[in-house]
């Protein structure tokens, strides 16, 4: 097989409907489900085989946090916004790259160098010093091409959430609150956490068909507190209280309305739907998809003048320079309107004021 370096390639609306039409996108929808179905009444404390593909990957993991442990933050006090000491932790990510790589079995040496594209670019982007649901997606693609070259196969689904997944999840949040990743847009995921999305959509197939928890229970202090040792939506729940004062219904919307709906089963085939919608289907997301020979494109080509190494591929506006916090560049709102990270504003706050996320642009969940 011809492995090859993962590019942009989707730039307008007719390249974007090719996309959804496409095999990758089926491939990457049915992946999705496979591993919602293999934690559907499973619990992150339950026992769960790991093969030594699963037990590489974590071990890699860990090592990457070593890195973010071995990179402090630089001393940035006057401002709310992302660390520079990211960019250091991502280049010494990208320098061992090819050598965490070589620890996995199985894996072809040829195919390092595309994989690793998806792999660097699953904890952030350097120059914006920021987080979301495309860097989340990243890593997702990365698990599929660990097991379309057999470093793990599908009797791994279960422990590819449980266990690989869920530490991925917990060594963002050392990176986030380390170098105060900005949230990838102007509502993080549209009101669900500030970064994640799918740890509530598998975190929702653990509950489903629970005999006790219903979805209102996220309101119940005592109830989140017992169980996100054991289910990643209430550890998300958990995670978002523990950085954010003031009632959910104020910075996370989107979650305070999810919790009336009266099933998780529904909350579940809600949150799949939506991921389709909302970061599959949107084009500010899927303009910065990389497509390489594992998850190939094979709709209509960009235009050539186009760069995909650009920073501001696919804006054909200018950006004015010094924009806000440690921005390199200003950006517009296409681009993202800055955002400072909720662990910056939450050091910069009063203790005794509450801090809102809120504003325009928050849609109802499409779980009808």
């Amino acid at each position: 097989m011809s492995f090859q370096r993962p590019r942009k390639l989707i730039l307008s609306k007719e390249q974007l409907d090719a996309f959804q039409a496409s095999q990758t996108h089926r491939d990457i929808v049915a992946f999705i489900e496979e591993l919602n179905t293999a934690v559907v009444g499973v619990k992150l404390t339950d026992e769960c085989s790991e093969s030594p593909g699963v037990a590489a990957i974590m071990d890699v993991l860990n090592k990457v946090e070593g890195i973010a442990k071995d990179t402090p933050p630089v001393d940035n006090k006057a401002s709310r916004f992302g660390n520079p000491a990211f960019k250091t932790f991502y280049d010494k990510v990208q320098e061992n790259a090819e050598a965490l790589h070589a620890s996995l079995p199985n894996l072809p040496a040829d195919a390092i160098p595309e994989i690793s594209v998806y792999f660097c670019e699953s904890w952030g982007n350097r120059t914006r010093i920021d987080y979301g649901s495309g860097m989340e997606l990243n890593f997702l693609c990365w698990l599929i091409c660990l097991e379309r070259l057999g470093v793990i196969s599908t009797t791994d689904h279960t422990a590819d959430v449980v266990k690989v997944f869920w530490r991925y999840v917990q060594v963002m949040r050392v990176l986030q609150s380390t170098y105060w990743l900005e949230p990838a847009g102007s509502h993080g995921v549209w009101g669900l956490d500030d970064y994640h999305f799918l740890p509530f959509l598998w975190g929702s197939a653990q509950l489903k068909g629970h005999k006790y928890i219903r979805p209102k229970a996220i309101h119940d202090a005592e109830i989140v507190e017992e169980y996100s040792k054991h289910y990643m939506y209430f550890a998300c729940i958990q995670f978002i209280n523990s950085v954010k004062s003031a009632s959910l219904r104020w910075h996370s919307p989107m979650l305070d309305d999810i919790s009336a709906v009266k099933t998780w089963d529904k909350v579940n085939s809600g949150m799949i739907k939506m991921y389709q919608a909302e970061v599959l289907g949107k084009l500010p997301v899927i303009q910065h998809f990389l497509f390489g020979s594992l998850l190939p494109y094979d709709g209509p080509p960009p235009p050539e003048s186009q760069n995909p190494d650009d920073e501001h591929w696919g804006h054909d506006h200018a950006h004015d320079a010094g924009g806000a916090g440690q921005r390199e560049v200003g950006w517009g709102d296409c681009c993202g309107i800055p955002v400072p990270s909720v662990f910056g504003a939450a050091a910069g706050r009063d203790k005794k004021d509450a801090f809102r996320l809120s504003g325009p642009g928050i849609r109802p969940v499409p779980f009808d």
